[in-house]
């Protein structure tokens, strides 16, 4: 009989066994996943997951305006969006899943105007 992968304890059972139980396992694949460097859909629905998170924390009613600077710091990348939608007077909102954002310039500083997806939008 061999030894167990994880915790090198002698296996009992099965001949081609190679954990001496389901924790060992999974302690195992964890450690071996640690290692791996991440993919590249994994680092981008990160980064999905962190702007939708910061776009709903900075949105509480609805519509809302936030300096960029301030999204910026907290993590937020405009380049990572889901869709985009079209307004009338042709401003693109980029939206991460059911939150948006649209970059404005006033006053010479450059802000978000953040909505949330609405019916209309369609």
């Amino acid at each position: 009989m061999g030894a167990c992968l994880n915790c090198k304890k002698e296996l009992i059972g099965r001949a081609d066994k190679v954990f001496c139980d389901a924790y060992c396992k999974s302690s195992f694949h964890y450690k071996k996943k640690q290692g791996e460097k991440k993919s590249i859909f994994e680092s981008i629905d990160k980064q999905l997951k962190t702007n939708r998170r910061l776009l709903k924390l900075f949105n509480k009613a609805g519509k809302a305006v936030v300096r960029k600077e301030e999204l910026l710091a907290e993590g937020f990348n405009p380049k990572y969006f889901t869709h985009y939608w079209k307004n009338t007077k042709g401003e693109v909102y980029l939206f991460c899943y059911e939150f948006g954002f649209l970059e404005k310039q006033e006053n010479n500083k450059a802000k978000y105007v953040l909505v949330k997806w609405q019916d209309y939008m369609k």
